[in-house]
């Protein structure tokens, strides 16, 4: 976990949010025109996503995630990685980045990075990970992987992406889906 200053913060911000009184029913046309805004994300991204055609049983991948952020908004709660192939060793996944900081994690069959880096409207990151393929792997090995990005609000941006779940905030997914043919 991280700072837990930042979560109660955000947290006394969300209690606040919810204790608003109720906006008032003449108000109905511009509360329905801000819903409609709220519903677009803070940051959208144009993924690209490089992987090997074959690949050896027992021998490494080599994925690059190039993601550049759209707009409208500067990125600052976004995680890039995704669903690895069912036949490589998720805890034995090597990752790299320009980016200092990056903390990766596993999250059931995913395996995601968090990057301590805004990323302004048109800047780009770009990850490389290299699991390996188990001995045993066979057939077509199938991989969506890309950007997850949160609509966080000033002060949020320092939360784990399972507190972000928790509360609910509007998470965005900017995949694509890559195919390894294992080559004996």
């Amino acid at each position: 976990m991280r700072n837990s200053l930042p979560k109660v913060a955000s947290l006394a911000l969300l209690a606040g949010a919810l204790l608003l009184p109720a906006v008032p029913a003449s108000a109905a046309t511009v509360t329905a025109k801000t819903a409609a805004v709220m519903d677009d994300p803070f940051s959208a991204f144009a993924v690209q996503v490089k992987a090997p055609k074959t690949a050896k049983a027992g021998g490494k991948l080599k994925y690059t995630i190039h993601a550049v952020n759209k707009g409208p908004h500067p990125a600052d709660a976004y995680f890039v990685g995704g669903q690895f192939p069912k036949d490589v060793d998720l805890r034995r996944i090597h990752y790299s980045t320009s980016v200092v900081g990056t903390e990766c994690f596993l999250d059931g069959r995913a395996f995601f990075c968090f990057l301590p880096k805004i990323l302004k409207k048109d800047e780009a990151v770009t990850m490389t990970f290299e699991p390996k393929l188990k001995k045993n792997a066979k057939g077509t090995q199938k991989a969506t992987l890309g950007v997850v990005s949160y609509d966080v609000q000033t002060g949020m941006e320092n939360m784990s992406k399972e507190e972000l779940d928790r509360l609910g905030i509007p998470e965005h997914g900017y995949a694509k889906t890559v195919k390894t043919k294992v080559v004996r």
